[in-house]
């Protein structure tokens, strides 16, 4: 399935996607509080008032037994569902891997564990889809993730920081890794230092007045180790939401960590490209991450 054939069956709705749910937690998630009621979509198919994280699984007709965690952005006040991940987990069914779209907590809406509960819920996520593996034919060590904008934000934190014990463990599940092995981050938030400060996610990760150390302790490329596995990375240099020397900065950490990644600059693209609808270049960027997987031996 190609990317327009993809788009095609993307649904308007976040009730008519995924072909199944998993919920994260076996009773309330980690710390309490959190919004009350149902969950809440916009106009644009972007999800709010998440009181219940969940994965939604999108199976290929043939898997190859890789699989990925795919987290749209949206600032953290929000998620994009319809625009960003629904997009790009049918794009990477038709290509032999099983998608998870995570549905995750947002920081902005009340949690008690305030910035922490993102993190928390994409850790969990990784233990519960290698809980789920032979359920659904996957290999444990082929399991990535995927994020757009806050979701890349997410999942690089996700990857940097896999030995971080977001949450104490609460089952059999949370004895399994939630270490990614490899990440796929497109035109991601990566510092809340200044002057990269103007973005939602600094507003929702670490309020409007932060100190230095919690500025540097929720920025990205500052918990790039040797344990952070391979990064696929993706920008515009028109980007207007997210400055583009981002991306540079993160390549730079990871070379400087020795942690192998490929960046992709765009001249055009501008911000909320998603799975490639664009009609400039950036479009390539599907293919260049097959590419990528191949030469990881994910794709076999």
């Amino acid at each position: 399935m190609g990317l327009a054939a993809a788009a095609a069956f993307v649904p308007r709705t976040h009730a008519a996607a995924g072909l199944a749910r998993l919920t994260l937690w076996p009773g309330q998630p980690p710390g309490g509080g959190g919004p009350a009621g149902a969950l809440v979509q916009d106009d644009g198919g972007a999800v709010s008032n998440i009181a219940t994280p969940t994965l939604e699984v999108f199976l290929p007709q043939k898997p190859s037994g890789a699989a990925v965690l795919v987290a749209g952005g949206g600032g953290y006040r929000r998620i994009s569902l319809v625009k960003e991940a629904y997009p790009a987990a049918y794009w990477l069914a038709a290509q032999g891997i099983t998608a998870f779209v995570l549905t995750y907590r947002l920081p902005s809406e009340n949690w008690t564990d305030g910035p922490a509960v993102a993190v928390q819920d994409g850790q969990r996520a990784l233990r519960v889809i290698r809980a789920h593996a032979d359920r659904f034919g996957l290999d444990p060590n082929r399991i990535g993730v995927m994020g757009f904008s806050a979701g890349g934000h997410l999942c690089g934190m996700i990857a940097a920081r896999s030995a971080f014990r977001s949450y104490a463990p609460v089952d059999a599940v949370d004895a399994l890794s939630a270490r990614p092995d490899f990440a796929a981050l497109i035109y991601p938030v990566v510092s809340l230092q200044p002057p990269f400060d103007t973005t939602n996610t600094r507003r929702s990760l670490v309020g409007e007045t932060p100190t230095p150390e919690a500025s540097a302790a929720w920025s990205l490329h500052t918990h790039v180790g040797a344990d952070c596995p391979s990064i696929f990375l993706v920008q515009a240099d028109d980007d207007q939401v997210v400055a583009p020397q981002q991306s540079r900065i993160l390549d730079e950490a990871c070379r400087g960590a020795k942690v192998m990644v490929e960046y992709h600059r765009f001249a055009v693209g501008g911000h909320g490209f998603g799975i490639g609808n664009a009609e400039a270049s950036v479009t390539l960027w599907p293919r260049l991450y097959r590419l990528w997987l191949t030469s990881l031996s994910v794709m076999r």
